[in-house]
């Protein structure tokens, strides 16, 4: 048993991660943010949820793109296929659930 105090969590660079599981490939880790992502598409499906902060997610749909705001606790699902990018506004920490070694 462990408990995660995910405001106290920080990483000496963006996108820093703790590993917290790992689901039979299947990894959910806590990052730290303060910058950008990049434009990316995933090898599966993402669950980008906002734990602290809130972030500016950008993804495509039919070659538009649109942006939603997400605070603490709203959830980004991604489907397979959905290229994206996050934009933290200031610091931002996000539990993310992905397949293993995804981008």
């Amino acid at each position: 048993m462990k408990t995660y105090i995910s405001k106290e969590f920080v990483s000496d660079r963006a996108w820093g991660a703790l590993d917290i599981a790992n689901f039979d490939g299947t990894t959910v880790r806590l990052h730290w943010t303060d910058r950008p992502y990049k434009w990316h598409i995933n090898d599966g499906q993402e669950v980008f949820a906002v734990m602290d902060g809130s972030v500016e997610m950008h993804y495509k749909q039919q070659g538009e793109i649109r942006k939603v705001l997400l605070n603490a606790g709203d959830i980004f699902y991604a489907n397979v296929g959905c290229e994206h990018v996050a934009h933290p506004q200031g610091e931002a920490r996000i539990l993310v659930i992905e397949k293993e070694g995804s981008v």
